[in-house]
C-alpha cells in the first residue's frame, strides 16, 4: 500500500477543529493539536492522532475539563507549581516552557511541578524545548497503574516515562525519552485500535499470563523493562511525580484512555539546570561528546 503524505498544518488544523467541536477552548485545542501532530510527524504514533478519539470521549464525559486554564504559582524561590485544572496537560507545559527558563537563569537550578494533570504526550518534546533554550532538563511523569511491583501481581505503578535533554553547540539537542515499561502503552493502544497483535514480552493479561492480544494487554499489565530495575525506577518516578506534586499514585489514577471515572489527577516534575552554571564550555564539550558517539557508528538520541 502506497503511503500518503499529509501536511503538518492540515493534521494540526483537523485535530484542533475536532476538539473545538466538542467544546474545547481554541487556545487549548491549538496546544493539544500541535503536540499530537508533532508526535505523529516524529513517528511517535502512540501519542499522535490515535489519541484523538479517547480525548474527545473524555471531554464529552467531563473527565477532561474542556475550559480548563493552567494556573502558575511560585511556592518557593526556585520552584514553580502549575495547576492543569483537570484539563489537558499540554497548555500547562506550554506555560512551564515559557516560565521556567528565566527562573533557571536567575537561580542556576529550578524545578516545576504540574498537578491535577493528564496524559502529557511525548515526554521528550517538552525537555527538548527547554534544551533549545540552553538548559539541561529532566522530566518525570506518572501515569495510571500498569506495572506491578517486582514480585507482585497487581499493577500499582504507571509506565511512568522519563526524559532528558541537553543542548549541543551547532546542532539539535541530545534527547533521551523512555518509558519504564518494555514498550510505551500508546503502542498497545494503537495495536488494539487496528485489531493487531502485539509481540510477546510487552504485556500480561489480567491473570498475569503473557499475551499477544492488545485488548487483553490493556486490561492486564505491562512488563517493566529490565525486570526488578525497571520496576524500581517506576516506583521512584511515582514518588517524584505523584507524591511531590500531591497527585494520584498510579493505582489511584483513572485511565488516560477511557471516558469513565474521575479525572486521572496525575503529576509531572521537570528539573532544569543552567548549562553554564558550572562549566563555561558545556556546549563545546557536548559537541565533542556527540562526535565521539557518532564516530562509533551510533545514532545520537534526538538527532534529526
Amino acid at each position: 500500500m502506497a503511503s500518503i503524505r499529509v501536511p503538518f498544518d492540515l493534521i494540526k488544523e483537523n485535530i484542533a477543529a475536532t476538539l473545538t467541536a466538542v467544546g474545547v477552548t481554541v487556545p487549548t485545542a491549538q496546544s493539544v493539536a500541535f503536540a499530537l501532530a508533532k508526535a505523529e510527524a516524529n513517528g511517535k504514533k502512540g501519542h499522535g492522532i490515535v489519541r484523538v478519539p479517547s480525548y474527545v470521549a473524555q471531554v464529552r464525559s467531563g473527565k477532561v475539563k474542556a475550559d480548563a486554564k493552567p494556573l502558575l504559582t511560585q511556592p518557593k524561590p526556585s520552584v514553580l507549581a502549575i495547576d492543569a485544572g483537570y484539563g489537558f496537560a499540554y497548555p500547562a507545559f506550554d506555560l512551564l516552557v515559557e516560565s521556567l527558563p528565566p527562573l533557571v537563569e536567575e537561580m542556576g537550578v529550578a524545578m516545576a511541578g504540574v498537578y491535577h494533570s493528564h496524559h502529557f504526550g511525548v515526554a521528550g518534546q517538552h525537555v527538548e524545548c527547554l534544551a533549545g533554550q540552553g538548559l539541561v532538563a529532566l522530566l518525570f511523569g506518572n501515569t495510571p497503574a500498569a506495572i506491578a511491583p517486582w514480585g507482585g501481581q497487581r499493577p500499582l505503578f504507571g509506565t511512568n516515562p522519563l526524559a532528558f535533554a541537553a543542548p549541543i553547540k551547532g546542532r539539535s539537542p541530545l534527547v533521551i525519552d523512555l518509558a519504564t515499561s518494555a514498550v510505551a502503552r500508546g503502542k498497545i493502544l494503537q495495536a488494539a485500535q487496528k485489531g493487531e497483535a502485539i509481540p510477546e514480552g510487552w504485556a500480561l493479561d489480567s491473570e498475569g499470563n503473557p499475551t499477544t492480544d492488545a485488548d487483553a494487554a490493556l486490561k492486564g499489565s505491562m512488563v517493566a523493562f529490565g525486570g526488578a530495575k525497571g520496576a524500581a525506577l517506576a516506583m521512584m518516578i511515582e514518588v517524584l511525580a505523584a507524591a511531590l506534586t500531591g497527585g494520584n499514585f498510579g493505582y489511584e489514577a483513572s485511565s488516560f484512555i477511557t471516558p469513565e471515572g474521575p479525572p486521572p489527577d496525575t503529576g509531572q516534575i521537570i528539573l532544569a539546570i543552567d548549562s553554564n552554571a558550572l562549566s563555561v564550555n558545556f556546549l563545546e564539550r557536548m559537541a565533542d561528546f556527540a562526535g565521539m558517539i557518532e564516530n562509533e557508528g551510533a545514532r545520537l538520541p534526538g538527532s534529526k
